[in-house]
């Protein structure tokens, strides 16, 4: 009787289109969302395979720009927590997540971290992360929540956030000593879109000017483009970024009209790069946005080594 119940239960499984491994695959794991894929890549560093994770956003897109779609609707009424930025990065997923009726705990991970105010806007800029030293305030928030969510694996999460903080840790010094080699009269940004702003007031770089502001969605003026070419051109600065999110029309444009050189790298402002890419990663966007930035503004770049 016990051997035909068991047959039962297994025929059962596979009418339904499952199989006995079902209870151990990603189903019965929590449901993770992540709004952007800097938020995704560091909530997979921290909690590796004890989650299902889904990124709404995929590497190259916009978040400022971005328009959910109906399957974004489904992963988010799925979700047992959902981590987005805050501080309107993502505003369109942002009234989703407040207009849809979620059971999962939300966390605004960004707005964990005293911002920057855009003065043109007086809102919040939320670009936090181009900062390592915020990248471990994301870290720990993520850790926490995740912990609330999984309080059997409390150990493994903290283990694995301690190691991703460490090389964090390294990284800031890492830049520090990186943008210490331009020189002085060279440490001035020039972006499309104002998305560095953490990056240059904590490694010590300059915000000559950008075509945009803090969002994407707005578009530059000809008088605004006249204005800072005429800068770049004065201030004598070699090099201008283009980033990977925007198209870089603007920035051509740019860089024909003041002299200056567009960097062959673009820059990763709002998303990490795809697989295999240079910044498929938080830490690695970070490493290759700081040595495009040194080489480019007449520096030198040790290799960086987070052990």
């Amino acid at each position: 009787m016990r051997h035909f119940g068991k047959l039962l239960f297994c025929g059962l499984l596979l009418l339904s289109g499952c199989n006995p491994q079902a209870a151990s695959d990603p189903s019965d794991k929590p449901y993770v969302v992540a709004t952007s894929t800097i938020l995704a890549d560091l909530t997979q560093e921290v909690a590796r395979d004890k989650i299902e994770l889904k990124s709404i956003l995929k590497p190259g897109e916009d978040p400022h720009i971005y328009e959910p779609v109906p399957q974004d609707s489904i992963a988010l009424e799925r979700a047992d927590l959902i981590f987005y930025n805050g501080y309107d990065l993502e505003p369109a997923l942002i009234r989703l997540i407040e207009a849809t009726g979620i059971r999962a705990k939300k966390v605004a991970v960004a707005e964990q971290i005293t911002p920057l105010m855009d003065e043109a806007e007086n809102l919040p800029d939320p670009h936090v992360w181009g900062d390592a030293k915020n990248g471990i305030i994301m870290v720990e928030v993520i850790r926490d929540a995740l912990i609330e969510l999984l309080p059997e694996k409390a150990d493994n999460l903290r283990q694995n956030a301690q190691g991703l903080i460490e090389q964090l840790e390294a990284l800031d010094q890492w830049i520090l000593a990186q943008i210490a080699t331009i020189p002085p009269e060279n440490r001035k940004l020039v972006t499309t879109h104002d998305a560095f702003a953490y990056y240059a007031d904590a490694y010590g770089l300059e915000i000559l000017g950008t075509l945009i502001g803090v969002s994407t969605e707005e578009q530059p003026s000809a008088q605004t483009l006249s204005q800072l070419a005429n800068e770049v051109r004065g201030q004598n600065i070699p090099m201008v970024f283009a980033e990977t999110t925007i198209n870089p029309a603007l920035m051509e444009t740019l860089a024909r009209e003041s002299g200056a050189v567009l960097s062959s790298q673009n820059l990763y402002s709002d998303s990490i790069g795809g697989v295999g890419s240079s910044g498929d990663s938080y830490i690695s966007m970070l490493v290759a946005n700081t040595t495009a930035i040194v080489e480019g503004l007449g520096g030198t770049v040790t290799p960086f080594d987070p052990n």
